[in-house]
C-alpha cells in the first residue's frame, strides 16, 4: 500500500490525471511489482475525488495490463522491471533538476498541585502504537541482521532505510531523491546541527511572522537568529528578504499555523527568490501525512528544479517521538559536501533503523498512516465541535484541516499570556507563539494553540469545559 499525491500540475479530466499519474509511477518503477493499490475508499479520503473518477482510472489501468485484480483482495501492480532501472532514472532526474518543536509561554505552577489536562502540541495518541507489527519487525531484524550488532553502521544512516524512505517520499510526498541524499538523524536538533555545518551563511534564518516557529529554541541553541517576515496569501515578500540580507528561509508549506497550506503561487515565488538570490529553503514537513479535507498536499521539494530545498521529516508525529528518528533530504551538492564531514555525524540505533526499513517494506507503515489519519480526523472533529459548542462566537477556529493542533483566535482584549496563565491555573495547559515580538503584538484577539494528538475524548471534554470557566471573565 502507498499514498498517491498528484503534483497539481496535471491537466485534463480528473480520472485521466489519476490514471497517468499511477501509470507513470509504475513505468518508472516507483511502484514495484506486486504492490497493492490503495482501496477506492482510502483514495477518496486522500484525494477527495469521486468514486466514479477513481473507478474509471483503475479500470483503465486494469484494461491496459498495469494492474491485476485479485478477487476479494484488490488491485496489484504488474511491473517486471528490475529496481535498478528506476534508481538510474531517479538519479538522472535529480542531477538534471539539480523541535522541542512547539513552545508555549512559561507560566508559574499552580498553588495547588493538580493533574493537568495538557493540549500538548508534541504529544501523539498513546493507544495506537502498532506494538505487534513493530515487535515482529524488531524480532526479524535481530534474527536476520544479528551480526550487525557488533559493527558500527553508516554515519549517514542505514542504506536499507534510506532506500525505503526514498521510495516512500517519492510516492507519498512527491519528493524525488536518491538514498545518498538522505541523512538519518535523532531529531530536529540534529538536522539543524547538520545545516550549521553545511550552510555558508547560516547566522540568520527567516520564518513566517504569523507562524508559531515550532523549532525556534532549537535554531537559537545552534546560534541562528530567527527573523520573522510577513507573508500574505498571494504575495511572497522577496524584497524584504533581499533588503534584510537573508539567504535562508524556514517554512512549513503543507501545514502552517493557520492550517492553510502555502499556495502554488507563493511556492513558485519562494523558489524564484532562492534561485536568483543564492538562497536555501528549509522545508519542515513535520506532519505532512495528516490532512483531513481536500487532497493531500505534496511537498514543496517536488517543485524544486535547482536543488535549493532542504527537506526535513520525522517519525515522531506519525509513529512515536520515543524512537528519536528523523531524516533530512539534502540537495546533491550539499550531500556531496557532507562526505568530508562524516566523522562528525551520528545516527539512531542501527537495529531501530533496520527494523523501520523492514516495517516500511512489509507495508506496515502505510497501513499505520492510514489508521492514524482516521484516528486524528475523529479527534479533530471532536475538539472543534466541543470548542464551537462551549465558546460559540467568542473564538474563531483555524488550522483544523491538517496536523495535530488547532489555532484559536480568542475575541478578547486580553493577551495570549494572560489566557495561558488563566488556563493553567484552572488545570489546563494551552500554548502560544514562540516569537517574542508576536507575543507583544498578540494583545487583542490573541492566538492560542491546542494540540489534540495526546488527549482522549473525555480529556477534551473536561479540558474545554475548564477553559470555558477560566476564560469566561475575559469576554468583556
Amino acid at each position: 500500500m502507498f499514498d498517491i499525491v498528484l503534483s497539481g500540475t496535471e491537466s485534463g479530466p480528473l480520472y485521466m490525471q489519476l490514471y497517468y499519474h499511477i501509470r507513470k509511477l509504475i513505468e518508472n518503477n516507483d511502484i514495484q511489482d506486486g504492490t497493492k493499490l490503495p482501496s477506492i475508499r482510502s483514495l477518496i479520503q486522500q484525494t477527495a475525488f469521486s468514486k466514479t473518477t477513481i473507478e474509471t482510472a483503475y479500470h483503465m489501468l486494469l484494461e491496459e495490463g498495469y494492474v491485476l485484480s485479485k478477487p476479494r483482495s484488490g488491485l496489484y501492480v504488474i511491473n517486471p522491471q528490475p529496481p535498478q532501472a528506476a534508481n538510474h532514472r531517479i538519479e538522472e532526474l535529480v542531477k538534471q533538476e539539480a523541535v522541542q518543536q512547539f513552545n508555549g509561554s512559561h507560566t508559574p505552577a499552580p498553588s495547588i498541585q493538580k493533574e493537568l489536562i495538557d493540549f500538548s502540541l508534541l504529544a501523539v495518541d498513546d493507544r495506537s502504537f502498532p506494538v505487534q507489527a513493530w515487535r515482529t519487525a524488531l524480532n526479524e531484524t535481530l534474527l536476520r541482521k544479528g551480526s550487525l550488532l557488533h559493527q558500527y553502521g553508516d554515519p549517514r544512516g542505514e542504506y536499507d532505510l534510506r532506500l525505503s524512505l526514498a521510495h516512500y517520499l517519492k510516492t507519498s510526498r512527491g519528493v524525488a531523491c536518491l538514498p545518498e541524499q538522505i541523512i538519518i538523524g535523532t531529531g530536529i536538533s540534529y538536522s539543524i546541527h547538520i545545516l550549521k555545518m553545511l550552510l555558508e551563511r547560516p547566522s540568520k534564518i527567516a520564518y513566517e511572522e504569523s507562524g508559531i516557529a515550532q523549532v525556534g529554541e532549537k535554531f537559537a541553541q545552534h546560534g541562528f537568529d530567527l527573523i520573522p517576515f510577513p507573508l500574505q496569501d498571494n504575495h511572497f515578500p522577496a524584497s524584504y528578504l533581499i533588503e534584510a540580507n537573508l539567504h535562508t528561509l524556514y517554512v512549513t508549506p503543507s501545514h502552517r499555523s493557520s492550517g492553510h497550506p502555502l499556495s502554488y503561487t507563493i511556492r513558485q515565488q519562494m523558489l524564484h527568490w532562492a534561485y536568483h538570490h543564492d538562497g536555501y529553503i528549509i522545508e519542515d514537513d513535520y506532519d505532512g501525512e495528516f490532512r483531513y479535507s481536500g487532497k493531500t498536499i505534496p511537498a514543496l521539494h517536488g517543485l524544486d528544479k535547482q536543488g535549493v530545498v532542504i527537506y526535513i521529516g520525522t517519525f515522531s508525529k506519525a509513529f512515536s517521538p520515543a524512537l528519536r528518528m528523523s531524516y533530512t533530504v539534502l540537495p546533491l551538492h550539499l550531500a556531496e559536501k557532507l562526505r568530508n564531514m562524516e566523522h562528525m555525524l551520528s545516527c539512531p540505533s542501527r537495529i531501530d533503523q533496520l527494523a523501520m526499513s523492514l516495517f516500511i517494506q512489509r507495508g506496515h507503515w502505510y497501513r499505520h498512516i492510514g489508521r492514524m489519519r482516521n484516528i486524528y480526523r475523529k479527534k479533530n472533529i471532536t475538539l472543534t465541535r466541543l470548542i464551537n459548542d462551549h465558546f460559540g462566537d467568542h473564538v474563531q477556529i483555524e488550522g483544523d484541516s491538517a496536523g495535530l493542533h488547532v489555532e484559536l483566535m480568542v475575541k478578547t482584549t486580553q493577551s495570549a499570556e494572560k489566557l495561558i496563565e488563566l488556563a493553567y491555573a484552572s488545570g489546563v495547559r494551552v500554548y502560544g507563539s514562540y516569537n517574542k515580538e508576536q507575543k507583544r503584538k498578540n494583545i487583542g484577539n490573541p492566538k492560542i494553540y491546542l494540540g489534540f494528538g495526546g488527549v482522549n475524548a473525555k480529556e477534551m471534554q473536561r479540558g474545554v469545559e475548564l477553559l470555558r470557566e477560566a476564560w469566561s471573565p475575559v469576554w468583556l
